[in-house]
């Protein structure tokens, strides 16, 4: 799919993977809606790159509806939609105090699978009375975030492993029941990623975990994980897959 021109959602846009294939995105010419909870953050970047922003709670089925439209309002249908809004949700089963609690668990999965699947559904019903697009019969691309904590959670990462392991299952079923209605699915496992949570952290922190990484022997950047996106849209053959991003790092069990 061509981006210029093109409409295109990304939640959690105001920092972090959103903000920066935000910028990417925007820099090849497509129209960009940024969604977010914290609409000041979503805001500044769509004052940089001429998008718009929306505050935008995704767990809402009625708020991503109303968001959705307003986007569209804005920029016409999106045929691009790139879900990275998402919560870490750190917390071991058991510890010394009793087991986590299940409202905890059932807030991680809410936020990073349902809050995904909301996005994915309401944007792929709206998809499909698009009209088709080139020689491939298009009508657009779904871009769910995953993480390579799906495939070795460590401790202390159950429900975030499982979220992200919800979003790996989902990819291929998607996908294929999205085919007939030339809308493609495909999601990014990215290993650790350097960001301001982790621009905090002691040097000699963040050197232990980057020394973790084969190589390049350093975390992603988000522009690199912007820059897959860029790919998997223009390439109309890339469907239905999960794709690592994460330098050959498998993650030891803490």
């Amino acid at each position: 799919m061509e981006l210029k021109n093109t409409p295109v959602v990304i939640t959690g846009g105001g920092s972090g993977l959103g903000a920066a294939t935000a910028r990417v995105l925007a820099a090849g010419g497509a129209k960009v809606a940024l969604l977010d909870r914290n609409l000041d953050a979503a805001e500044k970047v769509a004052k940089d790159i001429g998008g718009a922003a929306f505050e935008c709670d995704v767990t809402s089925e009625e708020n991503v509806k109303t968001v959705l439209a307003a986007a569209a309002k804005a920029h016409g249908g999106a045929r691009i939609v790139i879900n990275c809004a998402g919560v870490l949700g750190a917390g071991r089963i058991l510890t010394r105090e009793g087991s986590m609690a299940a409202s905890f668990f059932e807030t991680v999965l809410r936020v990073n699978v349902v809050g995904s699947f909301n996005v994915l559904r309401l944007s792929a019903e709206a998809m499909q009375g698009l009209p088709e697009m080139g020689s491939d019969k298009e009508r657009g691309v779904i871009i769910n975030t995953a993480s390579i904590a799906a495939y070795e959670g460590q401790i202390g990462q159950a429900a975030y492993a499982a979220s992200k392991g919800a979003i790996v299952s989902l990819t291929l079923p998607a996908a294929r029941e999205f085919a007939r209605f030339g809308v493609r699915v495909n999601a990014i496992a990215p290993g650790p990623v350097d960001t301001p949570m982790v621009a905090g952290m002691p040097d000699d922190v963040r050197a232990s975990l980057e020394a973790t990484v084969p190589f390049p022997p350093r975390l992603i950047k988000p522009e690199e994980y912007a820059a897959l996106v860029k790919h998997i849209i223009e390439n109309n053959a890339i469907n239905g897959e999960v794709i690592r991003l994460d330098g050959a790092l498998r993650m030891a069990p803490k």
